[in-house]
């Protein structure tokens, strides 16, 4: 029979998989917003503006992510 508490371990999997969702949800931000940006049409300078506005939000969602399934992976190792 399976205990109804759940493990230290077990919190660790899924903060870990909400911390990669979030980033994910982050990266397709960052498709979607630089995608329009681009279909619009902009000049040089309005295009680098979008693109530098975006390339701090790319870098923390590729971090959340990365975190976020070296967290899951821990925890199935460890359980």
């Amino acid at each position: 029979m399976e205990n109804a508490t759940s493990s230290p371990l077990e919190w660790i999997i899924w903060t870990g998989a909400a911390l990669s969702l979030i980033g994910l949800v982050g990266l397709i931000w960052c498709i979607v917003r630089v995608a329009r940006a681009k279909r619009s049409g902009l000049d040089d300078a309005a295009m680098r503006a979008v693109l530098k506005s975006a390339i701090p939000v790319n870098m923390g969602a590729l971090f959340l992510s990365a975190i976020g399934l070296m967290m899951v992976i821990l925890g199935i190792f460890l359980t």
